[in-house]
């Protein structure tokens, strides 16, 4: 066993962990476009996002200038449950695999939603606590933000209303149980309870649903409930606001053993981990402080990043949000069913696409089975069951170290371990009995999507 002083787990103090979120957009000179109004196509208004949207979310979703904002207390105190996360050194993994890469991984599995969704969930429901609403809705994929969510609605007593991804709904019952315990609705979506839910149904019988399918009926509920907001877990500018303590906090670690990572990797659905764990390092590369190599791992069955379209696209499947423009499959796109959940969105957070698109971030896809190898061969090793989302970055780790191994680099790797996977057996059973497959969308698939996009100029 390697013997070194930096020890397996880098812990901050709370005294240490961080008072503000960074808002990596303030140090972007060219900023992402702004949301767009469907029936105007003008950037949208404060007033324009009311009806959905809590107000003081909505001030952080259009502040591009805003460098830090602070964190009020209570959001603080909720935090030092469970925060800081521990930044993990994987000396097993680095000795199993022979390679002379250092590995490091920042664990957000230490909470009962077993993710960092709840990193934003608890500020999303405290700023419509404040506002004294009675309850939010929202979508969920895999369950993890619905879960997040429902714990922090039961904490602060809000009503919480979700509704989740059909196939995810009945392969993960018990992700879905535990958001009842909170005292959470639970809905499979597309649903007969809306009617954009009624439409998409009547329109593809037995679908399985989308994170985009969701996400129109969780707005729907909203706006037609009084003293009821929409919250999204992901993709939205104020989710990557909040999420950017996952990377002030791993950046702080690693400050106090003088170690600078060279690549960095997270996996991408809409972008709210990989967002909060690259911000600080993003900053520094946007002020030419510092460099950094940075991944983004998506599923081959969902390519927003390497294959689908920078373009103004709707956010949902229904048509009923704003305009965004980012990486996208088009907003018709339903994925296959496969397991990793909370990446089974047809599009991708409008400031990483922006980033992506200036060359500042690479992306890459990997196909479930590898995926799920890579899980396996971690769980064995380093003793944690990493949830299927998180265990794209750990395929990706795992094949940059092994480069290292060939070229004898010493490189030194961080990647996001967002989650425990124990609500995703069904997943690990498909694949220890052969009955996972690897769907990968054709070129003419995708291009009948990309033919339905808006037309904006």
């Amino acid at each position: 066993m390697k013997t070194e002083k930096i020890p397996y787990k880098i812990y901050l103090s709370e005294n240490e962990m961080p008072k503000a979120w960074y808002n990596l957009r303030a140090d972007m000179k060219q900023k992402p476009a702004p949301l767009l109004n469907p029936g105007t196509l003008k950037p949208m208004k404060a007033e324009e996002l009311a009806g959905v949207f809590c107000e003081e979310l909505i001030a952080q979703e259009l502040d591009n200038d805003t460098a830090f904002f602070e964190i009020p207390e209570e959001i603080r105190n909720f935090y030092k449950m469970y925060r800081p996360s521990p930044l993990v050194r994987a000396y097993c993994l680095e000795e199993k695999l022979g390679t002379p890469a250092k590995i490091y991984y920042k664990f957000e599995g230490n909470n009962t939603s077993g993710s960092h969704k709840l990193n934003s969930a608890i500020a999303q429901a405290y700023y419509a606590k404040k506002q004294g609403l009675k309850g939010v809705t929202t979508e969920t994929g895999a369950g993890q933000w619905g879960t997040a969510l429902s714990m922090a609605c039961s904490y602060l007593d809000l009503d919480c209303k979700v509704y989740m991804v059909k196939c995810s709904y009945e392969q993960k019952p018990f992700r879905r149980e535990v958001m009842r315990t909170y005292g959470a609705s639970v809905t499979p979506s597309p649903s007969m309870e809306t009617e954009v839910g009624r439409k998409i149904l009547a329109e593809h019988p037995g679908t399985t649903g989308s994170l985009g399918c969701a996400i129109s009926e969780a707005v729907e509920k909203a706006v037609s409930s009084d003293g009821y907001r929409y919250v999204l877990g992901s993709v939205l500018n104020q989710v990557l606001l909040h999420q950017s303590v996952i990377g002030l906090e791993t950046k702080a670690a690693l400050d106090k053993y003088q170690i600078k990572p060279d690549i960095i990797i997270g996996c991408a659905g809409g972008g709210s981990n990989l967002g909060g764990l690259i911000a600080p390092f993003m900053g520094e590369k946007l002020r030419g402080e510092a460099d950094y190599r940075i991944i983004a791992v998506e599923p081959a069955s969902c390519p927003s990043f390497t294959r689908g379209v920078y373009a103004y696209d709707f956010c949902d499947t229904g048509m009923v949000c704003p305009l965004a423009k980012m990486y996208t499959l088009g907003s018709g796109f339903i994925p296959s069913a496969n397991h990793a959940g909370g990446l089974r969105y047809h599009g991708m957070s409008s400031t990483l696409s922006e980033l992506y698109h200036q060359g500042l971030m690479e992306a890459t896809s990997v196909k479930q089975t590898e995926v799920f190898e890579a899980a396996e061969y971690f769980a064995r090793i380093e003793g944690i069951l990493p949830a299927p989302e998180s265990s794209h970055a750990i395929r990706a780790a795992i094949d940059e170290a092994n480069r290292c191994k060939e070229t004898g680099e010493e490189k030194t790797i961080v990647f996001g371990l967002t989650g425990t996977g124990y609500f995703d057996m069904v997943a690990y059973e498909k694949f220890h009995d052969g009955e996972m497959n690897d769907y990968i969308p054709t070129d003419e698939e995708l291009a009948a999507y990309r033919d339905q996009l808006p037309k904006v100029q």
